[in-house]
């Protein structure tokens, strides 16, 4: 049973995915030329700009996914609320800055500092929760109450 909490962030986790599929559409677009995907007429990206919008598009997509796994794996974790809320939170910043600034160094390569930020907010949160994890070892059947 999920608690309220993962409920909550992984629903409006959810509710950002669309913008994913606008991404891998529009990028579809430019790598088509506009056959396929959204139009892009007018769009031209020299190579490094359109290898930026692949790792940003393909960072969204997993990052997303890692963030959702977290919240799930937060409900077992051995922390504290604010704890647990901090690495929620710092999955779903560092999931967004990351993609986010691969977007953004295409045009301004000062977009690195964001990078840098959402690595260390996803960082938080993957360790935090791996702490949370190990100090909260799987309980034995015996000490369950069951017997075997």
């Amino acid at each position: 049973m999920l608690s309220r909490e993962t409920r909550l962030v992984c629903g409006i986790t959810l509710l950002t995915v669309p913008t994913i599929f606008y991404g891998g559409l529009t990028l579809l677009g430019i790598l088509t030329h506009g056959s396929a995907g959204v139009d892009t007429q007018g769009l031209a990206l020299d190579a490094t700009q359109l290898a930026l919008f692949r790792a940003g598009h393909a960072h969204a997509g997993v990052l997303v996914i890692l963030s959702l796994v977290l919240q799930i794996l937060l409900d077992a974790a051995a922390l504290s609320n604010a704890a647990k809320w901090t690495a929620r939170i710092a999955s779903i910043i560092g999931a967004t800055f990351i993609s986010g600034a691969f977007f953004g160094m295409a045009f301004f390569p000062a977009f690195r500092f964001v990078l840098y930020f959402g690595i260390a907010s996803m960082a938080v949160s993957v360790l935090t929760t791996g702490v949370g994890l190990i100090r909260n070892p799987v309980q034995s059947n015996q000490s369950r109450g069951n017997p075997s």
